[in-house]
């Protein structure tokens, strides 16, 4: 277990997480066919040669789960109860095939939870850049986090 326990977190840390990633053009197909989500936007090369993007954009949902995801293993893996919800989601600038996506966390709030005295709610901020350190995704997600043993 690596995540960390409800009292390790403490309002503006800032966790520069170490994994990034390249998004692939076979990772949007994937997600996007597997999520039935038929928008020629991420799947129509043809048709977005037409738009002001001139080509595919990556699945927003993709890019959600990427930036939560590269986020888990320094924060809250095996550590969290539940997700108790993604808040103020953004996507800034497009990610295309080919784009390298780093992500960085700051702990927002810390409070005890009033109904789970067992347990703490921590909210994070998520912050997911591009190759060009353009910000690309950003979200607030509050979790339910285990107290230590």
């Amino acid at each position: 277990m690596s995540g960390l326990y409800f009292e390790e977190f403490s309002v503006g840390q800032i966790y520069k997480h170490p994994i990034r990633r390249t998004i692939t053009e076979a990772d949007n197909v994937f997600f996007t066919t597997m999520t039935h989500n038929p928008a020629a936007l991420h799947l129509d090369a043809e048709y977005m040669k037409n738009t002001e993007f001139g080509k595919p954009l990556v699945n927003s949902c993709l890019t959600l789960g990427f930036m939560v995801g590269i986020s888990v293993n320094d924060t809250t893996h095996g550590t969290t109860v539940a997700n108790l919800g993604w808040d103020e989601v953004r996507f800034p600038r497009p990610l295309f095939h080919g784009d390298t996506i780093r992500v960085e966390t700051e702990v927002l709030s810390v409070r005890d939870s009033r109904s789970r005295p067992e347990n703490g709610i921590v909210v994070l901020a998520h912050r997911a850049y591009n190759q060009r350190d353009e910000l690309v995704g950003e979200c607030k997600r509050s979790a339910l986090m285990l107290r230590k043993p």
